[in-house]
């Protein structure tokens, strides 16, 4: 049961801090208009990336498919934290760093949710269609 709640505490994190971003990404809020101006990924990497993290949400939350959904949040959140790191910097706008912070938190939740998950990676590649 305690496992249970903390693995519910770690998806219901990953997933909240994923979607709460769509807004700005769909929306064309400035700060987001930046990021991907800055990394010369205007609109169509906003949207994109916006599309696999709603997606990546919605396979975390679904128990059969957590690790697809980990897996594509980790991907994403590393070239999030590699972004900010080569190119953004970790301050975006003032933010005071707050979009670096919440791609480190979610990309361990993630990573946890892997590991927790470890035991399926042979099942995922041997997926045939």
């Amino acid at each position: 049961m305690k496992n249970n709640l903390f693995t519910w505490i770690i998806k219901l994190t990953a997933v909240v801090i994923l979607v709460q971003t769509l807004y700005f990404k769909f929306t064309g809020a400035e700060e987001s208009v930046y990021i991907f101006s800055t990394l010369g990924a205007e609109p169509f990497g906003r949207i994109g990336s916006g599309v696999v993290e709603l997606i990546a949400s919605i396979l975390i939350l679904i128990p059969r498919t957590t690790l697809l959904g980990a897996l594509m949040g980790l991907g994403t959140m590393a070239g999030a934290i590699l972004s900010h790191l080569v190119f953004l910097g970790i301050v975006v706008k003032n933010d005071g760093g707050t979009l670096f912070i919440l791609a480190i938190i979610t990309f361990i939740c993630c990573a946890i949710l892997v590991f927790q998950n470890r035991d399926k990676i042979q099942g995922l590649l041997k997926f045939q269609l």
